[in-house]
């Protein structure tokens, strides 16, 4: 049996796919919508929050339930893990170094078969930082 992606892959959802895996900013379903409305202007916002959630369901897209904010989108489905800004809610990837796998030591722990892992990270991005310095205030 094939994907649903694979069997029908309309329009609308490849665009919101190409537009996601262009942008590195994990956006949220709204902030997809208005990039994606500059090549699809009919399209609506149920569309593109039906579409990242096939999206997701067949893991071509991940969904990030970070603390703080809205759920966003990453057009990268590989295993790595996010650093969230407290002050202005950017979200970025990290990588785990080569050689640094954590599933087996937890698993081992446990005694839980360790099918995947979600790690927020969570600080002040360098922007802010910079912005923090001008203004003297680095709290």
């Amino acid at each position: 049996m094939s994907t649903p992606i694979l069997r029908r892959n309309t329009l609308q959802r490849q665009v919101i796919l190409e537009e996601l895996r262009r942008l590195h900013s994990h956006p949220t379903a709204p902030e997809l919508y208005r990039i994606v409305r500059t090549r699809l202007p009919r399209i609506s916002l149920g569309t593109v929050y039906r579409n990242l959630e096939l999206l997701g369901q067949i893991g071509l897209v991940r969904r990030l339930e970070l603390g703080g904010g809205e759920t966003r989108f990453d057009g990268d489905p590989s295993q790595h893990d996010h650093v969230r800004c407290i002050r202005c809610a950017e979200v970025t990837d990290i990588r785990q170094p080569p050689g640094l796998r954590v599933e087996p030591a937890f698993g081992t722990l446990s005694g839980y078969r360790i099918l995947g892992h979600r790690l927020e990270y969570y600080g002040i991005c360098p922007d802010c930082q910079q912005r923090e310095d001008r203004r003297g205030d680095g709290s």
